[in-house]
């Protein structure tokens, strides 16, 4: 891997996470990261459809919006729709408790604001197909960082002596700025992405 794309995985991944850093993808954040096990898995599927997105974005843009910008977002969110029918077909015939476990954040992924931001930023950004794999390959693994350690830490909270005025909603918002501002430590790398 080239300096180049090392940056762009790296600042996808820590510098500019989606969740921690630009607020993108909290619904799944918060809603699938109760459980290790749940949180993984959704962070694959968006990983899977960040990467069809990315593709689809590059070759949308690149040979098919040349002289239609303004039908963009229409074609980007037609695209995204489309890849969570597949991964979310693909999961209840395969993973049926997986399915069950995901719920209504399964779909959700066509509405997660992460994944249109991917298409988005790598298109302003101006990323070739790989540098754009790249980008959707960091971002992915930050999704799913984000919620793996969201998750692990309300497991945690579970099993520890927590006051009751920090359970529940209170404990994840708290966890959540705590993280947030953890992941700001990481902005002096690569000049902040």
């Amino acid at each position: 891997m080239t300096a180049g794309l090392l940056t762009i995985f790296v600042s996808a991944l820590l510098v500019n996470n989606f969740t921690l850093s630009y607020f993108l993808g909290l619904c799944p954040f918060f809603g699938v990261s109760g459980r290790l096990q749940t949180a993984f898995r959704l962070g694959l599927a968006n990983i899977f459809v960040l990467v069809i997105t990315s593709v689809a974005a590059w070759a949308l843009h690149r040979f098919v919006l040349v002289h239609a910008p303004y039908l963009t977002l229409i074609a980007y969110i037609l695209v995204i729709a489309s890849t969570v029918q597949f991964v979310e077909m693909v999961i209840k015939k395969t993973l049926p408790a997986l399915f069950r476990a995901l719920g209504i954040y399964l779909p959700l992924i066509t509405t997660n604001c992460a994944i249109l931001a991917l298409a988005l930023f790598q298109t302003s950004r101006g990323y070739d197909l790989l540098e754009g794999i790249v980008f959707a390959l960091g971002a992915g693994a930050g999704l799913t960082l984000a919620l793996v350690l969201m998750a692990g830490l309300r497991e945690e909270a579970e099993l520890s002596d927590v006051p009751a005025l920090l359970r529940g909603t209170a404990m994840s918002f708290l966890v959540a700025g705590v993280l947030s501002l953890a992941f700001m430590g990481f902005a002096g790398l690569f000049g902040g992405g």
